[in-house]
C-alpha cells in the first residue's frame, strides 16, 4: 500500500491457480504464470522492441495426483519465454511422477528441478500448486480427521497461526489438544 505516492506500473506477474476433479477418481491442478511489461523493451539477444503488454513468460503446469498426494503425472507448455531453449523445460517434470506431496516437497522440487534441471519459474509454479492441491482436498481431509480413532488432525496442531495450540480454533474442535497461555 502506498499513501500519496505517485507510481506507474512497469511489470504484472499474474499467477492462477487451479483445481479440478477429474471423471477417473485423479485430481488436477494447473498454474499459470504470465510476465508482462507496461511498456515497450527489449529482450536480450533480440534485434527490436517488443511491444508492451506482450508475455515475456506464458507458463502452464499440470500436476495429476491421487487422493494420497501421490503425482502420477506432471506437464508443462511453455507458450512464451525469454529464449526459444526455455521450451526444453516443459520436458522436465518427468522426475516429480510417485513423488508425494507433503512435508519437504519444495526442498526436493528444487533437488530435482533447481537450477539447470529445469525452469525457474516452473519450480517457483510448484510450490503454490502444492497447496492448492491441500485447499482442494481440504473437504475430505478435514472429513477423515473427525472420524473416531483418526489421530491425523494431531498434524493441524501448531501447523498455523489459526490452529495454534492456545487458540480458539483448536479449543473448540479438539479441546483436549489446547495448551492454556500463562
Amino acid at each position: 500500500m502506498t499513501d500519496n505516492v505517485e507510481r506507474k506500473e512497469v511489470h504484472h506477474r499474474q499467477i492462477d491457480l487451479r483445481f479440478f476433479e477429474r471423471s477417473d477418481g485423479l485430481f488436477e491442478v494447473e498454474g499459470r504464470l504470465v510476465d508482462r511489461k507496461t511498456h515497450p523493451f527489449r529482450r536480450v539477444l533480440h534485434d527490436c522492441d517488443t511491444p508492451a503488454g506482450t508475455p515475456l513468460h506464458d507458463i502452464e503446469v499440470r500436476l495429476v495426483v491421487d487422493e494420497s498426494l501421490l503425482v502420477h503425472d506432471a506437464s508443462a507448455t511453455l507458450a512464451a519465454s525469454p529464449f526459444g531453449v526455455c521450451r526444453g523445460a516443459a520436458d522436465t517434470l518427468a522426475p516429480l511422477k510417485g513423488l508425494r506431496i507433503g512435508a519437504g516437497w519444495n526442498k526436493r522440487v528444487r533437488e530435482l528441478l533447481g537450477g539447470a534441471a529445469s525452469c525457474t519459474h516452473i519450480v517457483e509454479l510448484l510450490g503454490p500448486m502444492a497447496t492448492t492441491i491441500y485447499q482442494g482436498l481440504a473437504p475430505q481431509r478435514l472429513a477423515r480427521m473427525t472420524q473416531p480413532g483418526n489421530d491425523a488432525y494431531k498434524s493441524k496442531i501448531d501447523s498455523c497461526y489459526a490452529y495454534a495450540s492456545e487458540r480458539e480454533v483448536v479449543a473448540r474442535l479438539w479441546p483436549n489438544l489446547r495448551k492454556p497461555t500463562d
